[in-house]
């Protein structure tokens, strides 16, 4: 199993990864799930009460307000506009976290092994071998600043 992140092969049963730190838990389905049919239930309640607030408001404005027919034009254009771009907004969140679930669902293949003369090449290690700490030289820049002479 490779890491997805820096391709680096993994030992079975690791939570995070040695070399990059990250997360090799899969996310639930159920968030994923629920995360939608929010998006869905806002997309409906949105255009239900827009469309609402819309034609509600521009009969209490014809009727109660007694305004004329331009200004209630205007109030519905522009109530409409504001209920379209929500709805619009939405649906592309919506979209990206579908295409996110899908792209993790797509099965990365191992690095592929450089020739010998090339730079960069993947070392692959073996398992008798120590694995460094994702922190060790973080470790090491703090040891060397506390020893450091103030200025």
């Amino acid at each position: 199993m490779y890491c997805s992140a820096c391709g680096t092969t993994l030992a079975p049963g690791l939570s995070y990864c040695n070399r990059c730190g990250m997360s090799l838990k899969e996310p639930t389905e159920r968030k994923q799930t629920g995360a939608i049919t929010a998006f869905l239930t806002a997309i409906t309640l949105i255009g239900v009460i827009g469309l609402g607030i819309m034609l509600g408001g521009a009969l209490t404005l014809s009727r109660e307000a007694h305004l004329n027919e331009d200004l209630v034009g205007f109030f519905m254009l522009f109530t409409f506009l504001i209920v379209i771009i929500t709805e619009i907004s939405l649906v592309r969140q919506l979209s990206r976290l579908t295409a996110i679930k899908q792209l993790k669902a797509i099965d990365i293949p191992p690095p592929q092994a450089a020739m010998p003369g090339e730079f960069g090449a993947s070392q692959v290690r073996s398992l008798a071998e120590p694995v460094p700490s994702v922190t060790e030289n973080t470790t090491r820049t703090l040891e060397y600043s506390r020893n450091e002479p103030s200025r």
